[in-house]
């Protein structure tokens, strides 16, 4: 068997993919529709010549007669006003006599007097005194005689023999009136110094 030569064998030429196709040649000018053109350009530039040489016709103008001037009606006579009608007088009405008041309390509040008995204050017939502290010692007796006499009050230590010994007590007084001696009680029990006892002057 033959052996074929692949080689050897020339390759097929490629085609061309440009058309082979030659455009076919455009004619001339055409004539017929340049007349054509030119004949409408023609007769549209007469048209319109025609047009701006005529007149534009007058309008017809018709004449119509004024009308006459009417004199204007006179206005009728108003008619007197009517009187208005006088109101009539309305009837008086005559009040009531004022009652008279049956009751006379306020009268008799106002003129009534009340009489009122004070009692005459019976004047005590001893002074009183104001106890403010009873000491064994007469250091301590000094010490509350001194805050007594740092609020304004003078006080003064009186001495007494008891069962279990002397006492030394701090009193203010005499007090010719118990409400005296119970102002300066407030006054001391304010600054802190109590217990304060207030008694007859011995």
């Amino acid at each position: 068997m033959a052996t074929k030569d692949y080689v050897k064998r020339g390759r097929a030429p490629k085609k061309s993919t440009r058309n082979s196709r030659k455009a076919p040649v455009s004619g001339g000018f055409p004539i017929k529709w340049a007349l054509i053109a030119l004949c409408l350009v023609g007769a549209l530039g007469y048209g319109l010549y025609f047009l701006s040489t005529s007149p534009a016709p007058k309008p017809a103008t018709t004449t119509q007669p004024k009308p006459a001037l009417q004199s204007a009606p006179k206005p009728a006579p108003k008619p007197a006003p009517k009187p208005a009608p006088k109101p009539e007088p309305k009837p008086q009405t005559t009040l009531p006599p004022k009652p008279e008041e049956k009751w006379r309390y306020i009268e008799e509040l106002e003129n009534k007097e009340v009489k009122v008995e004070a009692k005459a204050q019976q004047q005590p017939t001893r002074p009183y005194l104001m106890q403010c502290g009873a000491y064994r010692s007469a250091d301590q007796a000094e010490q509350r005689k001194a805050m007594i006499a740092f609020q304004g009050l003078t006080s003064q230590i009186k001495v007494s023999q008891g069962e279990k010994g002397s006492w030394y007590r701090v009193i203010l007084g005499p007090y010719p009136q118990k409400r005296k001696a119970e102002s300066d009680r407030n006054q001391l029990r304010r600054a802190g110094i109590e217990p304060c006892a207030i008694w007859f002057w011995e």
